[in-house]
């Protein structure tokens, strides 16, 4: 993985990226997913090898970081690679969206993984119990803390139980037991997305390429919070879907907060593209809206795949023949490299670039790994608790209280 900064960050900031670096290298002795890089794959594949041969479907009942990273990581390989299984993700207690799920799969042929970090996530124990009600209990494996209400369930289900790490927060657990039993359970190899985290995080504190990448650009981000507190992740590749999604969730929950040391209420909103298509619609705004934006530029350098353009010409669009014979893999991104230099042109728009060289597990693992670390890093330096979300809970508080009322 490459990360090309194309804006600049004053050299005489040598003191702040030191004392970050060794903030961070406190935080990292408490704060759990700093350590998931480093996890026994063992264990979850002796564990799932019990689980009926017949499987054909896996479903995951989560919300929020219960899913979106697994979710990624599928969605990212699944172009590329052959499963097993098929993976789905429910998430939502949308009547429509269940039906449509119920649809898709083979229910009596079907594994579900319940989970949720607290074990009383509202929406995942409604989907829980409606499919409970439809299926036997050897179909569902549960994942969640250790002695939380729902693990006391699965004790006495007697179903299989995966345990998240206390000190692992939801949004940063896909490199836990939350992303990688489902999807170990479908054919992802878990090993190489493991390894592609470990070697960012041995790049980052052990003094190699990451390192000064990711303090740069943190120290520039928070230092223009206040100023560029938009960031914009402009994906090249319907592959990274559901990768910006997880990415909105870790940045927004991570970083939209009250600081600790004052009154003031700070954050960087995140926005998600996918290019090309989103050249037709945000790009305007980008180019010569209001300069509160820094735009990463998320490209693959090998598609792995040999498709062209065909030579075919037609008198009305002989202007576009310049595109026959060209591969679609060199077609999107010279679309991306395009719209960054046209970015670059203006001068005031902050732009980067992360460049992976392929679609496989260790690089999705990378990325994962270095937008956490990124995530730290600013959340370290405007000053909030990057691990907490207390602006999410009064909701789900007020909606108990009218599911009170509903009896």
């Amino acid at each position: 993985m490459e990360n090309i900064l194309y804006f600049t960050v004053r050299q005489n900031l040598l003191r702040k990226k030191n004392e970050l670096f060794e903030a961070i290298k406190e935080e990292e002795k408490k704060v759990g997913y700093y350590h998931l890089p480093f996890s026994n794959t063992q264990k979850i594949k002796v564990q799932l090898q019990h689980l009926n041969s017949e499987i054909q479907d896996i479903v995951v009942i989560g919300i929020g970081g219960s899913s979106l990273g697994a979710k990624a990581v599928y969605n990212f390989l699944k172009p590329q690679k052959s499963f097993a299984k098929r993976l789905f993700f429910l998430e939502s207690t949308d009547p429509l969206n269940i039906q449509n799920l119920i649809k898709q799969i083979n229910l009596e042929k079907t594994h579900f993984f319940i989970i949720s970090k607290s074990g009383t996530t509202l929406e995942t124990i409604a989907l829980f119990k409606y499919f409970f009600n439809k299926c036997k209990k050897e179909q569902f494996s549960i994942i969640s803390e250790l002695n939380s209400p729902l693990a006391k369930v699965a004790k006495e289900l007697n179903a299989s139980f995966f345990e998240i790490p206390k000190n692992v927060g939801g949004r940063f657990s896909v490199l836990s037991n939350v992303g990688l039993v489902p999807l170990a359970m479908v054919g992802v190899d878990i090993d190489k997305l493991l390894l592609g985290a470990r070697k960012i995080y041995k790049s980052f504190f052990e003094d190699g390429y990451i390192k000064d990448t990711l303090l740069k650009k943190a120290l520039f981000y928070a230092k223009k919070h206040q100023q560029f507190h938009i960031n914009v992740l402009f994906a090249y590749s319907e592959s990274f879907k559901y990768f910006v999604q997880w990415y909105i969730q870790l940045w927004g929950e991570s970083l939209g907060k009250r600081q600790k040391h004052s009154i003031f209420n700070v954050g960087l909103t995140p926005i998600g593209l996918i290019g090309p298509e989103d050249q037709h619609s945000f790009l305007q705004l980008i180019m010569e809206g209001t300069r509160d934006k820094t735009i990463t530029f998320l490209t693959i350098k090998n598609f792995m795949q040999d498709l062209s353009i065909p030579d075919i010409s037609f008198e009305p669009l002989k202007e576009l023949d310049m595109l026959n014979n060209l591969s679609f893999d060199t077609l999107i991104n010279l679309q991306s490299q395009s719209i960054k230099e046209a970015l670059l042109m203006q001068e005031d728009i902050p732009v980067d670039e992360i460049i992976l060289e392929n679609v496989d597990e260790e690089s999705i693992g990378k990325l994962i790994f270095y937008y956490e670390l990124l995530t730290s890093l600013v959340g370290y330096l405007i000053d909030v608790n990057t691990y907490n979300q207390p602006g999410v809970e009064l909701g789900k508080k007020i909606l108990k209280e009218k599911l009170k009322d509903c009896k």
